[in-house]
């Protein structure tokens, strides 16, 4: 069976595994899963990530949860921009998420980065997720 989000299939992922207090989520390997992960890992949202490779094809992520003080870091983590509906944004309508405490996800030309970043190189994109 085919996988119609596979973003959004990891952003649940990341969700369940936080909910159960996990150390570790995999999930199938992407670019773009990859891109997401180095922004919620530069923000620091997560530990980081490994990329296993299983052999004929098949890789996964292996994502390090990060929890403080026996809570998760993230609160909050969904998709924005969804396969049945695409949201664009220029730089001068891109969201703040909780006032600036929660960042945003866009994939810009420029590449994957945050809504910050984009705001700093001058572009806009599609609204990947958000994250609190």
């Amino acid at each position: 069976m085919t996988m119609t989000d596979p973003l959004g299939d990891m952003l649940t992922r990341i969700r369940n595994g936080a909910a159960r207090r996990k150390a570790t989520v995999a999930t199938p390997a992407s670019n773009l899963r990859a891109r997401v992960l180095d922004v919620l890992q530069s923000e620091g949202y997560i530990r980081g990530y490994t990329l296993v490779d299983h052999g004929n094809g098949k890789s996964e992520l292996m994502i390090e949860l990060k929890y403080y003080e026996g809570a998760s870091v993230i609160r909050e983590i969904g998709r924005v921009s969804k396969p049945g509906r695409r949201v664009y944004v220029s730089v001068k309508s891109i969201p703040q998420v909780a006032n600036g405490l929660g960042i945003t996800i866009l994939s810009t030309p420029k590449g994957v980065m945050a809504d910050h970043q984009a705001r700093e190189q001058n572009v806009g994109g599609e609204v990947l997720c958000s994250v609190f």
